[in-house]
């Protein structure tokens, strides 16, 4: 790992610490020093003390914030080599237990919002309460330790609470929105062989209430395993029962009381899901102390929250966000849901809520912020003194952001830039209370997080692109893919590259003064504000198209901080690209996956580019696209039609060009 230095020149700051304000992060400083012996002077120092004794700092993580285990951990970690590394083991404990703890009895433990203005408050006792009868009644339906509950659900509080049901007896979860078509969701759900849904009757988007009761019923005939369904009723559609349903009203009616099941540190908390680019999409599982010890310090040390706050992040079920927003509960802190469109009923509305309820960390993507300041949105005439930290994350923010929130948000709020992912549900770099904050830059790496840049040939760069790379463990690095028995795909997927080293996919800048500036996805996932998309499930349903031969997704990052997402298609013979044929594309895109799959544009191409093999050329052709030169991209004698090389480069020189 190369330290960090101050040579290198600095951006204009944008936001500055309050010397004495009490950052959670001090307090932390405090109690190492006291109970350690470790005096950090500042956050530079106390993140290489955090890498360098990776054991020390995660023994005080453990302490600080008193978890609780039923029985106590024999070593912090275990066979550090990645992967195969193994956390606090013999340690026993449950996530939920930690939420739980934090009962406050008339304080709202979640706020739903929607795009309607109402808003409905579930105190720390009800959520309690409902937490316990949901969990008596999966008990009921004979769920046990390690069976999998999975949710169909828009972001409300019936999703926290159901999660935390699932958690608290041992079961696995995993939830999609409802915004995704039911074979998409079966293409997640039928791999986890489920034995309980939990689905809602439909969603608010736009200004337009979905009815999703056929999607939930062609969803449950594509899971073989059921053995029950927990209908939720959301937006008040009647919902023909059976005798394999159960309302939620009378699942979460009940009155008794949460029993968190002690468990195993690496027992399966919540299955998430990746979209690769070929495939079904990966399960991705995350154990209970991992998330655990990963989320109290992302939430409480580097986004600085605590009881007394209010803490509103825009997201879908699908995006781990909502998996990080939830872990908001573990500090106490007040947590909104929301269902609807960001930019509904005005798009300023977000705003005006912030304002309405006094929330004091206001989570956004880098498109919502830009978005705003391209509309003329004027945050600042809300009353947003409770404001302290905007959260930013999904792509990289660019420069042009940090002034218009400064400018038009207010020069008190903290912009905090955050790097992560799915792979870990939580952040690599991101925001620390005590490090100013500069124009176009992520303020640094999180403690714990050995990260770093690497070349080509795996050394270390500073002030230069390489990949994103992490050389030592982390709790919340995946305890397995599902069904990957011998851990073959999940090796493949981060270590291939770098043996015993995290290969995460980005590429960035870490700077000699310790900052990191992120710029893109180095391989092709798609990446639409902040939720990743499988390019495989767009080709799928566009090629099963009479009309369309062959189709290409590409998403590639745009110097402006904006994201383009174009799909090209190869029509069948004799067949033209009339606007009425886009249109069917869109629409099936749209119907068959989901609103955020369709593209931005469709564009007829002679033809799509593959490998001698016959694998599409994605990552390729995003380069082009990008302006990267052709002869750096590919070697034409791999392609089986090279004169598409020069096609698609001039295709990506014309689109900036007029986007210029």
């Amino acid at each position: 790992m190369i330290e960090p230095s101050a040579e290198a020149a600095k951006p204009p700051l944008m936001w500055t610490p309050e010397p004495h304000h009490p950052y959670k992060i001090k307090d932390f400083m405090r109690w190492l020093t006291e109970h350690r012996g470790v005096d950090a002077g500042d956050y530079t120092e106390l993140w290489k003390w955090s890498v360098a004794e990776l054991e020390a700092f995660w023994a005080a993580v453990w302490d600080y914030f008193e978890i609780r285990s039923a029985t106590p951990y024999q070593q912090v970690l275990s066979g550090e080599g990645m992967p195969g590394a193994r956390w606090f083991t013999g340690s026993s404990l449950n996530y939920v237990d930690h939420v739980l703890r934090n009962v406050r009895p008339g304080t709202p433990a979640i706020i739903a919002l929607d795009e309607n203005g109402t808003a409905a408050e579930l105190d720390w006792a009800q959520l309690r309460a409902q937490v316990g009868s949901v969990a008596a009644t999966l008990r009921d339906l004979g769920v046990r330790r390690g069976d999998r509950v999975v949710g169909y659900l828009p972001n409300t509080p019936h999703a926290v609470s159901a999660f935390l049901a699932a958690a608290s007896i041992g079961a696995v979860w995993s939830v999609c929105g409802q915004d995704y078509a039911p074979n998409a969701a079966a293409d997640r759900f039928v791999q986890l062989e489920p034995a309980i849904l939990v689905a809602a009757d439909g969603y608010r988007f736009n200004g337009v209430v979905h009815d999703r009761r056929d999607a939930v019923q062609e969803l449950r005939k594509a899971l073989p395993t059921l053995r029950a369904t927990l209908i939720v009723d959301h937006v008040g559609f009647p919902w023909p029962g059976d005798d394999t349903t159960v309302t939620w009203a009378d699942a979460a009616g009940r009155a008794e009381e949460p029993q968190c099941e002690p468990l195993p540190f690496d027992h399966p908390l919540w299955i998430v899901f990746s979209s690769g680019t070929t495939g079904l999409p990966k399960g991705i599982v995350h154990g209970h102390g991992g998330v655990l010890l990963e989320h109290l310090k992302t939430v409480a040390l580097q986004f600085d929250l605590g009881p007394e706050d209010r803490l509103s992040w825009y997201t879908t079920t699908n995006w781990m966000m909502w998996n990080l927003v939830v872990s908001g509960l573990l500090t106490g802190a007040t947590v909104c849901t929301f269902d609807g469109s960001p930019l509904y009923p005005t798009p300023g509305f977000l705003w005006e809520l912030a304002a309405r309820h006094r929330i004091t960390h206001f989570g956004t993507s880098p498109q919502y912020l830009l978005a705003c300041a391209k509309m003329g949105v004027e945050p600042a005439e809300y009353d947003l003194s409770a404001l302290r930290v905007i959260g930013s994350t999904g792509s990289p923010l660019p420069g042009s952001a940090y002034p218009w929130v400064r400018d038009h948000v207010g020069a008190h709020i903290q912009l905090s830039s955050v790097s992560g992912g799915t792979d870990i549900v939580s952040g690599f770099a991101g925001g620390a209370p005590i490090v100013p904050v500069r124009a176009g830059e992520i303020s640094a790496p999180h403690l714990g997080v050995a990260l770093a840049a690497f070349d080509d040939d795996g050394r270390p760069v500073l002030d230069q692109a390489g990949e994103l790379v992490v050389t030592r463990p982390m709790p919340s690095m995946p305890v397995s893919f599902w069904n990957d028995p011998d851990g073959s795909r999940y090796h493949d997927a981060y270590f291939s590259t770098y043996p015993g080293v995290w290969r995460h996919g980005d590429s960035i800048t870490f700077s000699s003064y310790g900052s990191i500036v992120v710029h893109g996805r180095s391989d092709s996932t798609l990446n639409r504000n902040g939720v990743r998309l499988g390019s495989a499930d767009i080709h799928e349903v566009v090629e099963k198209l009479p009309e369309i031969a062959e189709a290409l997704v590409i998403g590639a990052e745009e110097p402006d901080g904006g994201y383009w997402m174009p799909l090209f298609v190869k029509p069948a013979d004799g067949v033209e690209l009339v606007e009425s044929l886009r249109e069917k594309i869109r629409h099936t895109i749209r119907t068959q996956l989901s609103p955020r799959h369709v593209p931005d544009d469709v564009i007829v191409v002679p033809g799509i580019p593959h490998t001698r093999t016959g694998k599409k050329l994605e990552l390729p052709v995003k380069r082009l696209l990008q302006g990267m030169p052709a002869e750096r991209v590919v070697d034409p004698s791999a392609v089986d039609a090279p004169e598409l090389i020069r096609f698609y480069a001039d295709l990506g020189s014309s689109h900036r060009e007029e986007s210029r």
